[in-house]
């Protein structure tokens, strides 16, 4: 199997044969990361010896659709619906995500108002048909759409969650009026309660349709162009797989898509570490991503806005971003990577991203034309990088050039020395991924230091420490093959799906209704798992979407098979309960508890990788056995440079690794150790 996962600037490939493992980096090649993917794949699939027709699948994660959504690069999108419903998605929550700014603006719609159609038709809320849909104002608002050269359609009709009848019909007059256009349904995307989210979520998967599946379609052409015929998998926001066809279908299901393979990967981490509670720090070279496991498995939610400055589940700033009520890990992402620039405002405050320099030119310290200075040019700055090479010989450094940009456009403006410069640019990047952090613990009502902090990432084992003291954190683990960790985590993953249906009443329900309801959604799931290569080999999950009544926070709990008796619903709702606690503080005893969406995620587990081991990466020459780094107010230290495997059973800091993929910087008051499968545990000595 073989595994890619697309950053900003490099992409990573992981191939598993056997128990060994070969890791690559290569160039990402924007604007068509698809070449990059394909390229890589294939190379490091050659490299490890492996024959293409040996390779039993290919799994891919990538930020094709975050990007076009951040970017707005996403197709020329209409939508159709019900008739006096058009400015839903400018209608919103109703509500600021900043309180006292009256000139907040929301982000504006993916769909300019010209281009959304109402039709006239409607559904009631319990699925009847109140008036009969109008075939003709369909196509007299899909000939419209088609004047307008719209690329994509998005269709979604008032309480077309009870019944999808008027949504199929209208989708059948829309495609024979576009044939080349992508189509998309709010029953099929996402049949459930709340007007806003599903309109907005279908809107996204049209919105990115056209993009996603070209990209899809040239990355299979590109592997099968070079004899590669293995099926291909994607991985989606909530840290499972999906195949190539789904992926096409509903690409609004991959926007988190890299990131959460890393959190999957993280969990198989922790739970190998037997470390129940972990704090996931992926550090790249555009973005930190950080998550939460907790007992073992990472939190889900269905509370997600894409297109925000920090992307995050927690529902904290809602409205700032584009609602997606779609399962997704719970991951807060923040514009702080390697390639950040680093910049002085208008009024002399130093920053650290969310520009960036991206892969070409790249930072300053690339000598590919960049001159804007970035974290990693001050990281070289300080030594903490190491200023030759990069990537195991993939990029070669140059240091004069990162203190130049440092020293012109940030010290001079700030009257520092370039060192002090970077070291000021050092901490912005610390505070700045301390806020993604605390986006999953401390707004989830979680403390961070009762939790181990797993750095990966091209730069997250760099500062992982320096972040852990930052926070408080007393344990860090730097897994074997870090800089590459989410294509590992591509390979510990599950193929899954999920299925919902909504189910608004009280917790106390008929539960003889609700195994009635999950027999349904397993019976889809059957059909489902039939057409997606055999019925067997499948797990189920049931799980329920709850909330205190007349409440917003809706919090998902999984649950066992529905029993006939009192004690399941009194176990369910002390699930409940006790998660509500945890995440706002407290518990209401006296209220009644509304059951909002029955889900079924069926899986199956198509690889482990626990017990493989890296094999050698290319080495890129003599290594140097020391190198002077600065640590803020300890200044300058010269410390050594030693490989993994020196490491052993403890060795004090300060200290650097240098690997193919990564730097590990452990700094003074730390103490670090090798554990049995090869895992860096850092650790705080006594003071």
């Amino acid at each position: 199997m073989a595994g890619s996962d697309i950053g900003g600037t490099f992409t990573d490939v992981t191939v598993l044969d056997g128990d060994r493992l070969t890791i690559r980096k290569v160039p990402s090649t924007p604007p068509t990361f698809d070449v990059g993917a394909s390229e890589g794949m294939d190379r490091a699939i050659r490299e490890a010896g492996v024959a293409p027709e040996r390779v039993e699948a290919m799994l891919h994660a990538t930020t094709v659709a975050t990007n076009a959504i951040l970017e707005g690069r996403g197709a020329r999108t209409g939508l159709l619906t019900t008739d006096g419903f058009r400015d839903v998605l400018e209608l919103r929550r109703a509500r600021s995500p900043e309180l006292y700014d009256l000139f907040y603006r929301p982000p504006l719609p993916l769909v300019e108002r010209r281009l959304r159609r109402g039709v006239s038709e409607r559904i009631g809320p319990r699925g009847e048909v109140l008036t009969p849909i109008d075939s003709a104002s369909v196509e007299r608002a899909v000939a419209e759409l088609a004047r307008a050269e719209v690329e994509a359609v998005a269709i979604c009709f008032l309480h077309a969650y009870r019944n999808g009848a008027h949504e199929r019909l209208a989708a059948q007059l829309t495609r024979a009026g576009m044939p080349f256009a992508f189509i998309t349904t709010s029953s099929e995307v996402l049949p459930e309660i709340g007007e806003y989210e599903r309109t907005s979520t279908t809107v996204i998967n049209a919105y990115l349709g056209p993009i996603v599946a070209a990209y899809l379609a040239r990355m299979r052409t590109n592997l099968e162009a070079k004899g590669h015929r293995a099926p291909i998998f994607v991985m989606q926001s909530n840290g499972a797989l999906m195949d190539l066809e789904v992926a096409a279908r509903q690409p609004a299901r991959m926007v988190e898509s890299g990131p959460a393979a890393g959190v999957i990967g993280a969990m198989t981490l922790a739970v190998e570490q037997g470390v129940g509670d972990a704090i996931t720090f992926d550090m790249g070279g555009t973005t930190t991503k950080a998550g939460l496991i907790e007992d073992g498995r990472p939190l889900l939610t269905a509370d997600y806005e894409v297109g925000a400055g920090l992307s995050s589940t927690t529902g904290h700033g809602s409205g700032r971003g584009h609602a997606l009520r779609l399962p997704v890990l719970d991951i807060a992402e923040v514009g702080a990577g390697g390639g950040s620039l680093v910049q002085v405002d208008d009024i002399g405050r130093l920053t650290v991203g969310p520009r960036s320099a991206g892969a070409d030119p790249g930072p300053a310290c690339y000598g590919l034309g960049g001159r804007d200075p970035t974290l990693t040019d001050a990281l070289v700055v300080l030594g903490w990088i190491n200023p030759d090479i990069l990537a195991g010989g993939l990029v070669e450094l140059h240091a004069d050039r990162a203190r130049s940009a440092i020293g012109e456009r940030v010290a001079a403006r700030l009257g520092l020395t370039v060192e002090a410069a970077a070291e000021g640019a050092l901490r912005v990047a610390l505070a700045e991924t301390a806020r993604a952090v605390k986006h999953v613990t401390t707004f989830r009502g979680r403390r961070p230091n009762d939790f181990a902090l797993i750095a990966y990432g091209g730069n997250g084992p760099v500062i992982g420490a320096a972040l852990a003291d930052e926070l408080g954190i007393e344990r860090v683990i730097v897994p074997p093959g870090a800089g590459v960790f989410s294509s590992f985590g591509l390979l510990q993953a599950e193929e899954a799906h999920h299925f919902g249906r909504p189910a608004v009443g009280a917790a106390a329900a008929s539960v003889g209704l609700l195994d009635a309801a999950f027999r349904e959604l397993e019976a889809d799931a059957a059909a489902f798992a039939r057409v997606r290569g055999g019925g067997t080999g499948w797990t189920r999950q049931r799980m329920v979407d709850m909330r205190y009544r007349d409440q917003r926070a809706v919090i998902q709990v999984a649950v066992g098979d529905v029993a006939t008796d009192r004690p399941w619903i009194d176990s369910v709702r002390a699930t409940f309960a006790a998660e509500h606690e945890r995440t706002f503080g407290y518990r209401a005893a006296d209220e009644d508890i509304e059951l909002v969406n029955l889900r079924l995620v069926v899986s199956r587990q198509r690889s482990t990788t626990r017990t493989a081991r890296i094999a050698p990466a290319p080495a890129p020459g003599p290594r140097a056995t020391q190198r002077r780094l600065r640590f803020g107010s300890l200044g300058w230290q010269d410390v050594p440079v030693v490989s993994r495997s020196a490491i052993g059973r403890g060795r004090p800091g300060p200290l650097v690794i240098d690997e193919y993929d990564a730097t590990i910087v452990v700094p003074p008051r730390w103490l670090s150790r090798l554990d049995p499968h090869g895992n860096l545990v850092l650790g705080k000595r006594a003071s």
